[in-house]
């Protein structure tokens, strides 16, 4: 449970391991928010529950309308972070808003995994057969993360990238020479084939991310 302040955020009623999670709750004030923590805690404490501390806080959502500061402006949820983030209007004016973008803890995961895959190693596959392998995951990424502020996933982006690279040197011994050559021939494929990975295709559509 998360007691948000002017926030209008909700969370689901249970998680996925099975553990009770309160729904959030919008106050407009500190003050109001403490009393509504406390009257939760009361609740639960009748069906012989209690709140988690380090789940439960209160967090000022801050924006351009609301100028107060507090020591946590920021959460985590469902991969997820949300905190006071700078936004374009469609008039060209740049506003802070509070706003969900893949959190740091995701993105460092999602790096991980790519580099976990090795690909560099998997020489004896054409890259036809590497998006067989791996887009069909890529792709869940950046559908899942990629509806608010895509631009968060420029690090992902660059790391499917680099290994793309080093893998076509490997594959490629007219590429070994100088990684630049290996980069020009991953830009090229990606020109010609979008398709064949999820962030080509994002790319392809406009969007703030693409090949080396």
């Amino acid at each position: 449970m998360r007691l948000i302040d002017g926030c209008r955020q909700t969370s689901q009623a249970f998680s996925s391991r099975g553990m009770l999670m309160m729904p959030s709750c919008t106050c407009r004030t500190d003050k109001q928010a403490q009393m509504m923590r406390r009257a939760i805690a009361k609740r639960l404490l009748d069906w012989g529950l209690e709140l988690q501390p380090e789940k439960t806080r209160i967090i000022f959502c801050k924006d351009d309308r609301r100028k107060g500061r507090s020591t946590i402006e920021k959460f985590d949820f469902l991969g997820y972070q949300y905190r006071p983030r700078g936004t374009r209007s469609r008039a060209g004016k740049i506003f802070t808003s509070f706003n969900p973008a893949v959190s740091p803890k995701a993105a460092r995961a999602m790096r991980d995994t790519v580099r976990s895959w090795r690909m560099r190693q998997r020489s004896d596959l054409s890259i036809e057969q590497l998006s067989r392998l791996y887009n069909p995951v890529i792709r869940g990424w950046f559908r899942y993360y990629g509806k608010y502020f895509r631009s968060e996933l420029y690090s992902i982006v660059r790391q499917l990238d680099r290994e793309l690279v080093r893998w076509a040197k490997q594959k490629y011994k007219k590429l070994r020479v100088h990684i630049r050559n290996a980069r020009h021939w991953v830009t090229a494929v990606s020109r010609r084939s979008p398709e064949l990975f999820a962030h080509w295709s994002m790319a392809r559509r406009g969007s703030a991310m693409g090949a080396v």
